[in-house]
């Protein structure tokens, strides 16, 4: 009896401690669920109530190329700055050391040093030489330049127009794409009242059959006709979810963002037609705008190639301090042997194309087509 309890209690223990192994295993796996339970509720309260006002606003500050457009418009003041640098005057400045272990030298005359009939070698320069100066140039014309700031001007303009244009494009696309998921979900309420009605009638040919008043096959017909239209409210109803997603995508919203559409009387909507006999003024249009600035900067661009058969004028200045010395270092003054003295130079410029392998007229011939 002693054994048979001991053999007993032990066959206990043995369970007790394996159902808290499984108990521990389990907790994880039970915490996982909860933290998904609560995160699944947590997601469905946050969903956004989205008006169509609400969308249009995300998607004008969210697009990517509501944003790029903007980027643009910003990045053309910069392409104007850089093309009128061309215009401005150039100022840089440079210096340098240079050592000289071995000078190089001239043959002279031996007559110059009583010498006569022989030929002296002689090292001209010193073996140090420093150098330090300032060079300015200034463009008095050039063609090119002039018409570079026209295109540029006209850069910005085309880039403002495009990013109103862009604007209006993505209006449009989210627009659309929110009254489709209205529209689809007054097919969704449509067909629900389809079944609605459908069941009824169901019920009243199964009482009729069960009163020997209807046929088996009249009861089996309508039961077919109930399945076809929920399985077409299904599709329907995944038919929401995919415009809804392409409504975020349109916007810039993430695809994970829960989103909930109020629902819209489409009596209220007053669509805006134009009446018959009416002219249209296209001139208007942002698109003509767009392409009226497009056919500007083509020309531009072609009046710039033209600009290379003119010749061009420029003005340029230098100034430097020069340094020389058998010694380093060399900026200790006269005293120590050092000679230092001033250079300045002042030109004028004209360059004056002549031939270039005919490549002017090959880009004006790209700039025709």
């Amino acid at each position: 009896m002693t054994r048979n309890f001991q053999i007993s209690f032990k066959d206990r223990e043995g369970k007790a401690s394996s159902n808290g192994r499984s108990a521990r295993r389990w907790k994880p796996l039970v915490a996982l669920l909860v933290a998904v339970i609560f995160f699944n509720q947590t997601y469905a309260q946050e969903a956004k109530t989205l008006t169509l006002k609400d969308a249009l606003q995300y998607a004008l500050e969210a697009s990517q190329n509501a944003r790029k457009a903007k980027l643009d418009v910003e990045n053309s003041q910069y392409k104007i700055d850089e093309v009128r640098a061309r215009a401005l005057p150039q100022l840089s400045g440079s210096g340098g050391l240079t050592y000289n272990p071995i000078l190089q030298q001239s043959a002279l005359p031996g007559d110059f040093f009583g010498q006569p009939g022989k030929t002296v070698l002689v090292a001209f320069g010193q073996k140090w030489n420093a150098n330090a100066g300032v060079s300015l140039s200034q463009t008095l014309f050039d063609n090119s330049v002039f018409t570079g700031l026209k295109a540029a001007r006209t850069t910005a303009e085309f880039y403002r127009l495009n990013s109103q244009l862009t604007d209006e494009q993505i209006i449009e696309q989210v627009a659309t794409s929110y009254y489709q998921v209205l529209v689809q979900r007054q097919k969704v309420g449509v067909v629900d009242s389809t079944i609605k009605n459908t069941e009824q009638t169901q019920n009243i040919l199964q009482s009729l059959y069960e009163n020997g008043l209807a046929k088996k096959i009249d009861v089996d017909r309508i039961a077919v006709n109930i399945s076809n239209l929920k399985s077409n409210r299904q599709q329907l109803l995944n038919g929401v979810s995919l415009l809804e997603n392409q409504l975020k995508f349109y916007m810039g919203m993430p695809i994970a963002n829960p989103i909930n559409i109020p629902q819209v009387e489409f009596a209220a909507i007053k669509p805006h037609a134009v009446q018959q006999g009416d002219t249209l003024d296209i001139s208007g249009r942002n698109e003509v705008a767009v392409l009226k600035t497009q056919e500007s900067l083509l020309r531009y661009q072609k009046q710039a190639t033209k600009s290379e058969y003119l010749p061009s004028l420029s003005l340029s200045s230098a100034y430097s301090y020069q340094g020389l010395s058998n010694t380093f270092p060399i900026f200790k003054g006269k005293q120590s042997g050092v000679n230092w003295f001033p250079v300045a130079s002042v030109g004028l410029n004209l360059r004056v194309p002549i031939f270039n392998g005919f490549a002017t007229k090959a880009r004006l011939r790209q700039a025709d087509v």
